[in-house]
């Protein structure tokens, strides 16, 4: 059974004889570059990733915003007296403003 070590030393081998000797740094330079790149474009994804979490968390936080802004609406509607079934978020504004002159 072979270990890691050996495995490296004929990987290593069987690459020289592939590409020889001169090509080497050549090779490797390459296979540099293209780590630096794709370490480059999966923080790219993460960093967009991120952002759109960060819009989702924001548009989720503006829903409820609202959601509890058309609650307070309807509430200050009905202790004024007013119907509010069937209405819109701007007739139970106009009428609240009516009732309040």
């Amino acid at each position: 059974m072979l270990g890691m070590g050996e495995i490296l030393i004929i990987v290593f081998v069987i690459v020289i004889l592939i590409f020889g000797a001169k090509k080497l740094p050549e090779l490797a330079r390459s296979l540099g570059r293209a780590k630096g790149e794709f370490e480059r474009g999966k923080m790219d994804i993460e960093r967009e990733i991120k952002e759109e979490k960060a819009k989702d968390a924001k548009k989720e936080e503006e829903a409820k915003q609202e959601k509890k802004e058309e609650k307070d609406i309807v509430k200050a509607a009905k202790e004024l007296g007013i119907e509010t079934e069937g209405k819109s978020e701007e007739e139970l504004k106009k009428e609240i403003a009516e009732a309040m002159k």
